[in-house]
């Protein structure tokens, strides 16, 4: 280890910050918790830090600048007051989660990849951009949030696993004898519910059916509005242009003045907006009348065997975006 750091020691001081970080994380690896203090660790990976930074890898940077500094009481005033410039630095690239699980034995997954250790509290270092966390234990419902990275931003979520309804169910229900297997079938409190409207895939249409009638009939209403200002403005133009003892005839003959394009334009923006607002409000009738008619629908024959597959719908809208994330087996 020690061969290894006099190393990155000369490849720091030369600015061969590839062959310096190289050289560091041979330390770092080397590092064995029998042999080293937690003072060595920390300036190790202070220093590995230090050189991603240099090399623009500012997540990687983050991480091991973040864990040397959780030692600072052990680490000399010079070097703690490196590390924490390195910090400030590579936070301006990157996104800070502050993520809370409840229970903390639950297992946390980041786009799809497991962290690899249990915590209540967890500070984690992302790339800017779109990210899903999902958490889950035994016994306990899964949990997704879906979060805009921003850089040099620091965002926080809280997350709490729900009991799993299967398993509630399971634990409260009575179990019947072995000798009297008949009243099983016979108890009222044992019987199978009706299925709900919103289960199963033509829940799922019916759901989106449902916001796309609300997005379609809202943005309607939207361009009818634009189209009726629109017209508002036109007829204020024409007013005014009465007012002046100009004819609207003018305009059809040349030279045209420069008030006759403006008319054109605002003509063009009303018909524009109001064909777009008529085109919303149908769709979201015939979208809201199929969403309505497939409740008075039966759809189990078209499934013919019971369905095992687990569907989770996450709505997830950041400033630019919004959207549905699906995650299921099936």
């Amino acid at each position: 280890m020690k061969d290894h750091v006099r190393r990155g020691q000369r490849a720091r001081n030369a600015g061969l910050w590839v062959e310096a970080h190289a050289a560091y994380k041979a330390a770092f690896d080397a590092a064995d918790p029998t042999t080293s203090t937690e003072r060595e660790r920390a300036e190790l990976a202070g220093e590995l830090g230090l050189c991603e930074v240099a090399l623009h890898r500012y997540r990687d940077a983050a991480e091991h600048l973040s864990r040397s500094l959780e030692q600072r009481e052990a680490l000399p005033d010079a070097l703690r007051r490196r590390f924490e410039a390195g910090q400030r630095e590579a936070g301006k690239h990157i996104a800070t989660l502050v993520l809370g699980v409840d229970p903390p034995d639950a297992e946390v997954l980041i786009d799809g990849e497991r962290i690899g250790r249990t915590a209540r509290i967890y500070t984690l270092f992302f790339e800017p951009g779109k990210h899903m966390v999902r958490a889950r234990a035994p016994g306990r419902a899964d949990a997704f949030q879906g979060f805009l990275g921003v850089a040099g931003a620091e965002h926080e979520i809280t997350m709490q696993l729900p009991l799993a309804a299967a398993s509630s169910a399971k634990e409260t229900a009575p179990v019947a004898p072995k000798e009297a297997p008949q009243a099983l079938s016979s108890s009222p409190a044992v019987r199978d519910r009706p299925p709900s409207p919103w289960t199963s895939w033509p829940g799922t249409l019916r759901i989106t059916g449902v916001g796309l009638t609300v997005a379609t009939g809202s943005l309607g209403a939207v361009f009818m509005v634009r189209a009726m200002t629109a017209d508002g403005d036109l007829d204020e133009r024409n007013a005014k242009l009465d007012a002046a003892g100009v004819s609207q005839g003018v305009c059809r003959e040349a030279p045209r003045p420069s008030a006759c394009s403006e008319l054109k334009g605002l003509r063009r923006e009303r018909d524009l907006f109001a064909g777009l607002g008529t085109a919303m409000v149908v769709t979201s009738g015939v979208v809201g009348a199929a969403t309505l008619a497939s409740f008075f629908t039966d759809f189990s024959f078209l499934q013919a065997e019971p369905s095992r597959a687990r569907l989770a719908l996450v709505p997830t809208v950041t400033p630019a975006h919004a959207g549905l994330v699906a995650y299921g087996a099936w």
